[in-house]
């Protein structure tokens, strides 16, 4: 709020939603070797797999939530917040009140032109510990952009870009 005082409650709320995304917070927690520390601190028998989940993101987005809040409780708001903020520096400086997802974009510019915007998942690919989901996003019925993702939120985000850059080409 103090670097965007002009922004609106929906803008700043947009920009926290990116800033502490599971993206973010995996980087984050990349960025503080959490993922190493877990593996190191793993039973042999279990060093395999450890790695394995070290690499994952929402693992790597937990491990950071769950550092954040050990701290909280441990340290309190004073101690832990300046952490935080440096832990999640790149994103604060990048956030951008301007700056809007693709599905809200697309909603946006739908609106603009009368039209409604409808999203359809298909079946997920992968096993269930490694699952790839694919939207579909239709205006007027008509396919305008697919998309992939590690989560539904994330393959409608990206069907939603694919069609922005659709609509733009047209």
């Amino acid at each position: 709020m103090r670097r965007h005082p002009a922004a609106s409650e929906g803008q700043l709320t947009a920009m926290r939603q990116r800033v502490v995304s599971g993206v973010a917070c995996a980087r984050a927690a990349q960025d503080a070797g959490l993922g190493e520390r877990m593996v190191a601190a793993a039973p042999e028998r279990m060093r395999a797999t450890a790695l394995d989940l070290a690499g994952r993101e929402r693992v790597l987005a937990g491990l950071a939530e769950a550092t954040i809040g050990g701290g909280w409780t441990d340290l309190g708001r004073d101690e832990t917040a300046p952490a935080v903020v440096a832990a999640f520096m790149p994103e604060l400086e990048a956030a951008d009140p301007s700056q809007r997802d693709p599905k809200t974009a697309l909603q946006e510019e739908a609106a603009r032109m009368g039209e409604v915007v409808e999203y359809e998942q298909l079946a997920p690919d992968g096993p269930p510990h490694e699952r790839t989901f694919t939207a579909i996003v239709r205006l007027r019925g008509v396919e305008r952009g697919r998309g992939r993702g590690r989560s539904k939120q994330a393959a409608e985000q990206a069907a939603a870009a694919t069609a922005l850059g659709d609509l733009e080409a047209s």
